[in-house]
């Protein structure tokens, strides 16, 4: 018995270390605003008293993927480094320093934390308290990192999160109200308002990610490297506007979305090395 309630109390320690409270406040508050947005005199409640149903399901649908996709990219493997073995094509680790000129790319590193060799790219989480391949960065509103793995899907999710925020910013401006006084006014229009005010505040946020992102990605960098670029072994020594994963635009757009197996970075850096543009 004792056993039992020791593993139930491990349970919802993990639960709430796993970001338990931020996935349930961020799933309450889209359902609540949605359940507003429906009950209010909005084109959406106009649209279901005359019968027309189409747009309150396409808005209800485009709702519930957001919130799929949210906890997808959240619960999803950011791409964790395992072991010190990378798979793949170039079999072993040592096989693949080998094949790599140590002169012109910089040795893998140790993680003094996790004590594994970190493939190029990747850095160790504080929170996670794991390496990430490709890490962009630890991302407290979805409580994961955002790293080689799941990097496309967050960026989808922004950009399915952005479509339905704007969606809903014109919904509830359309049940706005007018009142005789201000008093009156706000309290007809309260609810509305508070709705308007987090899907007003959430919209320019992902308005700014969706736009960095994309930059980043059309430049092949990410916002650890971004940000940090000169503490970094393999970038410190390049110039300020050098960065030897940039095949343009065109090629990083491709690759970042469609290119879904592992990428040995250390090769990419060699060949860059190698023949300089």
């Amino acid at each position: 018995m004792k056993g039992i309630v020791i593993s139930i109390d491990k349970m919802v320690q993990s639960m709430f270390r796993t970001g338990f409270l931020v996935r349930a406040t961020h799933t309450l508050l889209t359902w609540v605003t949605t359940l507003i947005l429906f009950l209010h005199d909005t084109d959406l409640r106009k649209c279901e008293e005359r019968g027309e149903l189409l747009l309150p399901l396409l808005f209800f649908l485009l709702v519930v993927l957001s919130v799929l996709l949210y906890f997808a990219v959240s619960l999803m493997d950011p791409g964790f480094v395992l072991t010190d073995t990378v798979k793949g094509d170039q079999g072993s680790n040592e096989e693949m320093e080998s094949m790599i000129p140590q002169a012109s790319t910089p040795r893998l590193r140790r993680c003094g934390y996790c004590l594994l060799q970190q493939p190029m790219r990747a850095k160790h989480c504080q929170t996670c308290k794991r390496c990430i391949r490709r890490f962009d960065h630890h991302c407290p509103w979805i409580e994961n990192c955002v790293g080689e793995r799941n990097h496309r899907w967050f960026i989808v999710y922004l950009l399915v999160q952005l479509l339905a925020l704007l969606w809903a910013l014109h919904i509830a401006l359309s049940g706005i109200s007018p009142g005789v006084t201000w008093e009156l006014w706000f309290r007809v229009n309260g609810f509305l308002l508070a709705a308007l005010g987090v899907v007003g505040v959430f919209s320019m946020v992902v308005v700014l990610l969706l736009g960095c992102h994309l930059y980043l990605v059309s430049i092949n960098c990410t916002t650890w490297e971004f940000m940090s670029r000169h503490r970094i072994s393999y970038l410190k020594n390049c110039g300020d506007e050098e960065n030897p994963f940039d095949h343009g635009v065109f090629c990083n757009i491709w690759d970042f979305f469609c290119i879904c197996r592992t990428v040995v970075w250390e090769q990419v850096y060699q060949r860059t090395a190698a023949n300089p543009v």
